[in-house]
């Protein structure tokens, strides 16, 4: 069984480039509601435990470093579907494989600076969301 929400985070590129707005217009039109949303900036504890599964990968500090580097924009996204939905609708991590009309290839920069994270399963989406909001934060 699928679920019906999702998490999503637009990172520090995507931020800094001004494009929330149009991230936030392909996610409505997608058929997502949001179900809560924060700008803020994480902290370098933050960003290591909400990446803590890929802390012994090499690219953890970079990913960390990068990550606090600026205001990112997280939210819960609500849909039928919402997990493989999402991930359809952003794209490859690398933005150049990434199809035509998605979030990555629209706005990404390389496949380190790809502008949105998306949830990868049900369990996921619930971990991440629970990471920056509680129930009670959600509407």
């Amino acid at each position: 069984m699928t679920g019906n929400i999702t998490f999503t985070m637009i990172k520090p590129d995507a931020v800094e480039a001004n494009n929330i707005g149009p991230i936030l217009a392909m996610i409505n039109k997608a058929g997502f509601q949001i179900r809560a949303m924060k700008y803020m900036q994480m902290t370098r504890e933050q960003a290591g435990k909400f990446y803590e599964v890929h802390k012994e990968r090499p690219f953890f500090g970079e990913l960390t470093d990068y990550m606090c580097s600026g205001p990112i924009v997280a939210a819960v996204l609500e849909k039928d579907n919402a997990v493989a939905d999402y991930r359809q609708l952003i794209g490859a991590t690398d933005p150049s494989k990434a199809e035509e009309g998605t979030i990555r290839r629209t706005f990404a920069k390389s496949i380190a600076a790809n502008a949105v994270h998306g949830s990868d399963s049900d369990e996921n989406a619930q971990i991440e969301s629970n990471f920056f909001f509680s129930q009670l934060e959600r509407f």
